[in-house]
C-alpha cells in the first residue's frame, strides 16, 4: 500500500459492521439481476468509502503483455482441463444444455462474446474476487487461514449464482474456476490476470460449443 493509500484509508468512512453487510447484500443482489451493474455498484461504493483501488486488485501491471498472455493461457487451459478431466470425473453431461443454442449459430456470438468479456471477465471478477475479498478481509483478516477461508467462501458464492441457469454442472464448474481464480488473486493481489483468464475461459467454452466439439473434448481423456 502506498503512502497515499494509507492516508486515504485513515480518513475513509466506517464500512464495517451493518453498513459493510448492507454493501455486500446490495452488490450481490444487484449482481444477480444484471452482473455488470453489480460491478458498477462496487466501483461507486469504493469511491464513496474511499477504499484504495489496490484493495480491489487494481494495481498497475508490471507488464501488460505478460498479464495478458498469462491470463489467456490460464483461462484456455483451465477450460480444457475442466471439460476433459474434471467434469467427466463428476459424471457430467458432455453437452452444456443451457448454452447449446450457440452451436453453429453465428447470430449468438456477439452476445456471448460480450457476456464472456464484460459480464464474466470484468463484472464477475470485480464482484467475486475484488470486492468480496476486500469485504471478507475486513472480517477475517489476512492470515493464511483467513485467506484459504475467503477463497472457499467466494468460490461458494460464485458457484451459487450459476446454479439457477446452468444447473449442477454449471455450479460445479464455477467452484473449480472460483478456487483457481481466487487462489491466483490471493497470491498476486492483482485482478487483471484473473479478469483476462475468466474472459479466456468463457470464450474458449463458446468456441467449443459453437463448433460442436463438446463431446470430443469431454472424451479426450476418458473415452466412453
Amino acid at each position: 500500500m502506498t503512502a497515499h493509500d494509507e492516508s486515504v484509508t485513515a480518513t475513509r468512512p466506517r464500512v464495517s459492521g451493518p453498513l459493510g453487510i448492507l454493501a455486500v447484500l446490495a452488490v450481490l443482489g444487484v449482481n444477480l439481476v444484471l452482473a455488470p451493474l453489480g460491478a458498477v455498484l462496487v466501483l461507486l461504493w469504493a469511491r464513496w468509502s474511499r477504499t484504495p483501488w489496490s484493495e480491489l486488485g487494481f494495481v498497475r501491471p508490471r507488464s501488460v503483455a505478460r498479464d495478458l498472455s498469462l491470463g489467456v493461457a490460464l483461462g484456455a487451459a483451465l477450460k480444457l482441463v475442466t471439460k476433459a478431466v474434471v467434469m467427466p470425473l463428476l459424471g457430467a453431461d458432455p453437452i452444456n444444455r443451457a448454452f447449446h443454442f450457440i452451436a453453429g449459430n453465428p447470430s449468438a456470438l456477439p452476445g456471448m462474446l460480450f457476456a464472456s468479456i464484460v459480464v464474466g471477465g470484468v463484472g464477475e471478477e470485480i464482484v467475486y474476487r475484488g470486492f468480496l475479498f476486500e469485504r471478507l478481509r475486513t472480517l477475517f483478516g489476512r492470515s493464511a487461514l483467513a485467506t484459504v477461508l475467503i477463497v472457499v467462501l467466494t468460490s461458494a458464492f460464485f458457484s451459487s449464482i450459476h446454479y439457477p441457469e446452468q444447473g449442477l454442472a454449471g455450479a460445479q464448474q464455477a467452484v473449480v474456476t472460483g478456487l483457481v481464480f481466487g487462489t491466483v488473486f490471493a497470491a498476486t493481489g492483482r485482478i487483471w490476470t484473473v479478469m483476462v483468464a475468466h474472459a479466456a475461459y468463457d470464450i474458449t467454452a463458446v468456441v467449443i460449443i459453437y463448433f460442436d466439439l463438446e463431446t470430443t473434448v469431454a472424451q479426450l481423456v476418458f473415452h466412453r
